[in-house]
């Protein structure tokens, strides 16, 4: 009986302390609102993504997708870059929308979280938004990423035509060959 004592106790110590580990992990949104950034700057539904001690992360989503504020943001499959208090610096991945062209969003941040206001970097200029446009994760609607379609490096002639004349057209010219 003694025996079978020290397996029991063991073995439960070990579950305790995988179930314990498991509970810590913080969600990306509650790393973000810790950092002072409203939880919306990225879309709903991450579940897997990496941060180091230094505050560089890297988000992995499902599919490339568009999510709209008061302009239209598209995330890539990855998002990246660097995580200090009130704000994303060096990011990757995410691009906004202004008029009719897409920008690279290099920076993101929150000066004085009493004025309401968050600042996108998008190069040549700064664009301001209200905080309260991106106070919880939004649903993004997947889209095809320019990503999608390039093989090794190369865009496959396949992949360029149907993006010019559509699959349907695609279909013809293949059944004509």
């Amino acid at each position: 009986m003694k025996n079978m004592i020290l397996p029991v106790l063991l073995l439960s110590f070990l579950t305790l302390s995988i179930s314990n580990v498991n509970s810590k992990q913080e969600s990306i949104y509650e790393i973000l609102k810790e950092h002072g950034l409203p939880m919306g700057l990225l879309p709903k539904g991450i579940d897997e993504f990496s941060i180091d001690e230094t505050g560089n992360f890297e988000v992995f989503l499902d599919q490339a997708c568009n999510a709209k504020f008061e302009s239209e943001l598209h995330y890539d499959r990855n998002v990246s870059g660097t995580l200090s208090y009130g704000q994303m610096g060096s990011l990757s991945g995410i691009s906004a929308q202004e008029l009719f062209l897409w920008f690279p969003v290099k920076g993101i941040r929150v000066d004085i979280p009493s004025s309401g206001l968050i600042y996108f970097d998008v190069g040549v200029v700064r664009k301001q938004f209200s905080l309260s446009l991106f106070e919880t994760p939004r649903d993004c609607m997947a889209v095809r990423s320019y990503n999608d379609d390039v093989l090794n490096g190369e865009l496959s002639a396949e992949a360029l035509y149907k993006r010019k004349y559509g699959n349907d057209q695609y279909d013809n010219l293949r059944d004509v060959m």
